[in-house]
């Protein structure tokens, strides 16, 4: 008879442990529509990945960035960014249809998605963690206005081994502020966020060179900064 009642105990403490887990998320949320995270899941990962690597990042704001690396990203990432509510569902059906045709499975992540899941969770292809990322990205959506989402991003991307944020990388690749960044720097940045512990902006290989012109005319196609012109309003 005892062992129902512990099932039960167990399962209680379990439930309260997730809602509590929940308010703190959604605070912390609401909280970073205001304040600076001063760290990140991901950033935590790596200073307890063991690596020995220090964390490279610099919070700046958006208007200390130049106005071609929320475009490069938009361009890259999620064209879509200023029109969706943090999940975009018609990509997301375009790509299980693709991968139904035979086509392999590609990533329907929004920006906003990338910011909550390098904001709150793990990297990995698992249902629960998208389900979570998906979940919190219309919470933030709901919360913060877009110009405040890309901001976030955009200082806590990774860019390489230890390397997060646009300023650090700015720096740490190019030798100038991320203020001064041109429209090629800035693609080339864009250009590695797939897969930053192997592609390298540093040194682009042939492959990350392919995608700086793709996503520069992606660029061009967007109609160049005017397409990203209300963040700044």
């Amino acid at each position: 008879m005892a062992r129902p009642s512990l099932i039960r105990k167990s399962l209680g403490t379990v439930a309260w442990l997730l809602a509590g887990l929940s308010l703190l998320v959604i605070a912390a949320t609401v909280l970073f529509r205001f304040v600076n995270p001063p760290t990140s899941a991901f950033m935590l990962g790596h200073l307890m990945s063991g690596s020995g690597q220090e964390v490279r990042q610099e919070w700046v704001g958006l208007d200390d960035i130049s106005p071609w690396m929320p475009l490069a990203v938009v361009a890259s990432e999620d064209q879509r960014f200023p029109h969706h509510h943090g999940v975009d569902f018609s990509a997301i059906r375009k790509a299980l249809a693709e991968y139904q045709a035979g086509q392999g499975l590609r990533g329907a992540s929004t920006i906003t998605q990338q910011t909550a899941k390098n904001l709150f969770l793990w990297n990995g292809r698992s249902f629960i963690r998208k389900a979570l990322e998906a979940g919190l990205a219309l919470g933030i959506d709901g919360l913060w206005p877009k110009r405040r989402i890309i901001e976030v991003y955009l200082n806590i991307a990774e860019f390489g081994h230890g390397v997060y944020g646009v300023e650090a990388a700015s720096r740490l690749y190019f030798g100038i502020p991320a203020s001064q960044l041109s429209q090629t720097q800035a693609a080339r940045l864009a250009a590695v966020l797939p897969n930053p512990k192997v592609l390298s902006a540093a040194s682009p290989s042939a492959y990350v060179w392919e995608r700086v012109a793709w996503i520069r005319g992606q660029m061009a196609q967007l109609s160049g900064l005017r397409y990203l012109q209300e963040l700044y309003n």
